[in-house]
């Protein structure tokens, strides 16, 4: 797994519960809220499918190391990585 594939799954799990977001331009470094029209409802759902298409469990206390795509993919690795090694 590498991080510019975590940020595509991540940016594909935002395609899914924000259709209407254009994400051609979401640059990797700014939060992904300063950049997009996304609430707390829909960064939840984002954990939840993270939870539910990858088995990757993010607990409440370390969300904001989802801030940007660049945090998600630094903090996501291990997670994937480890992962796919059990």
């Amino acid at each position: 797994m590498t991080k510019d594939k975590i940020k595509q799954i991540v940016l594909d799990i935002i395609a899914e519960i924000a259709p209407d977001e254009d994400l051609t331009e979401v640059k990797p470094e700014i939060r992904l809220r300063e950049q997009l029209d996304l609430d707390s409802m829909d960064f939840l759902d984002i954990v939840m499918e993270l939870r539910k298409q990858h088995g990757i469990d993010v607990p409440e206390a370390e969300y904001r190391e989802l801030e940007s795509l660049d945090s998600c993919a630094s903090y996501l690795l291990p997670k994937f990585e480890a992962s796919a090694a059990a």
